[in-house]
């Protein structure tokens, strides 16, 4: 790493070392900018990188909520405003008790990268707080969402930022949270937040998008590389929104999807996951993951999720959350044959486990491009908003598709540009750090 990388990263160690999430995805992005501070030293000279690993803005508030016992409670909500170089902030809302400033940071650094390397003019963003949703009866949750939004809805807007969902926040949230918002504004502004449902405003296709694109992605990396998913085994974490989508997709190309999990344990079934039967548990019942076994003769459950890394498959999905594939875990996936490893959260493997893989020559879609899909139908859904208008699901899926295309050959490129052919986690950081540099540039020293 040059003198000039080497500087910001050490200002942002000083700056934010008790915050590890932060300094890990900036380091891994700086990681690979080398080559093109090099080619381009307009730059160091106006400090770009100075300015880019420093969010815009970032809002902290609290969230007082009553449960439905008549108690009181407070919670800490944020919304980080990260970079809005090349359009409205755009990035989801996580609820989740582990949540904390330096999550949202990380992840509305990664978003910005992501929201570029799309394509389309969204800038990147995040949000959350530390409510935890799981047991929440829904009248605590709306309420919740009422009290969240009433401390939000001054700083975000359809052309200013966008939330949308995340890990605690699906329709009914978002439901809950425009509800409020409308209320509030007292104007029709359906744009303001992506992933609603289809009666007012959401798009046909956003649900199974991030999992969708994955997949997308994960095939166009295959077929480059002489593989496919078809015959694949797979395993998947996680059992939310993600994961669900991308085993209901690698299914359809094909793949046999053996494993699944929560924050609890996995279950393996050797013989392919009925996915209706997880649908049903994760979408209708709000179940963990151990009833499939219950419910599924010839399927086990185990405690404990990280050990769904040492079961034998062709293809890996990591689809949980942050930091879930360790060294140990990396090692386990080369010694069982992996081929492939495809990103579907965010910063799923470790510094450590991604040196493995490319040690063992694994073909790797890191998360900035691979989970990309999700944002992109966003973005769909807001120019579907805009035009007072809506697609069918195959128009959007198709777009879909050619997006996560377009993405894949857009950070393939960039690798090869810049001397590091094969290599998509440079890429996919190369790529999107240009768009957003360039459009800083062009606006001048602020």
């Amino acid at each position: 790493m040059n003198a000039y990388l080497a500087s910001v990263l050490e200002n942002v160690k000083t700056k934010h070392g008790n915050e590890p999430e932060f300094v890990q995805t900036v380091e891994e992005v700086l990681s690979s900018l080398e080559p093109v501070i090099e080619k381009h030293p307009e730059y160091e000279k106006v400090d770009l990188l100075g300015r880019m690993v420093e969010p815009e803005r970032m809002f902290t508030f609290r969230v007082v909520w009553c449960d439905d016992n008549g108690q009181w409670h407070t919670n800490r909500g944020w919304r980080c405003q990260f970079n809005g170089a090349i359009g409205p902030y755009k990035g989801g809302l996580r609820f989740q008790k582990n949540v904390y400033e330096g999550i949202i940071k990380f992840l509305g650094f990664e978003q910005t990268f992501k929201n570029s390397l799309t394509g389309l003019p969204i800038g990147g963003a995040k949000g959350g707080s530390d409510f935890d949703p799981a047991g929440k009866s829904d009248a605590e949750v709306m309420r919740f969402c009422q009290s969240f939004m009433t401390a939000l809805y001054r700083y975000i807007g359809p052309d200013v930022d966008v939330p949308a969902g995340d890990m605690g926040v699906g329709g009914r949230e978002i439901g809950y949270l425009y509800g409020q918002y409308r209320r509030l504004k007292g104007v029709w502004e359906n744009g303001v937040l992506t992933g609603k449902g289809l009666s007012y405003g959401g798009s046909l296709a956003r649900k199974e998008a991030t999992g969708y694109g994955l997949c997308y992605f994960t095939d166009n990396m295959l077929r480059a590389n002489g593989r496919s998913f078809d015959g694949a085994t797979v395993v998947i974490s996680g059992s939310g929104n993600v994961a669900i989508y991308a085993c209901e997709k690698a299914t359809q190309l094909g793949a046999r999807v053996v494993a699944m999990s929560d924050s609890a344990g996995y279950v393996y079934d050797p013989a392919g996951i009925d996915l209706d039967l997880v649908k049903q548990l994760k979408e209708v019942e709000r179940r963990r993951i151990r009833e499939y076994a219950e419910r599924h003769p010839g399927a086990e459950y185990h405690e404990g999720c990280r050990d769904i890394w040492s079961i034998p498959c062709d293809i890996a999905l990591p689809c949980a959350t942050q930091n879930e594939i360790n060294e140990a875990s990396a090692k386990l996936l080369v010694q069982n044959g992996c081929c492939a490893v495809a990103e579907g959260a965010n910063m799923p493997s470790t510094p450590e486990a991604i040196a493995v893989y490319r040690a063992a020559g694994l073909l790797f879609a890191p998360a900035k491009a691979a989970n990309a899909g999700g944002v992109a139908t966003s973005a769909l859904e807001m120019s579907q908003n805009s035009m007072r208008f809506s697609w069918s699901f195959e128009e959007v899926d198709n777009r879909l598709r050619h997006i996560m295309t377009d993405l894949y050959h857009n950070a393939a490129n960039a690798a090869e540009a810049y001397g590091m052919p094969g290599d998509l986690a440079a890429g996919a950081n190369i790529a999107g750090f240009l768009k957003v540099g360039d459009a800083m540039l062009a606006y001048g020293v602020v």
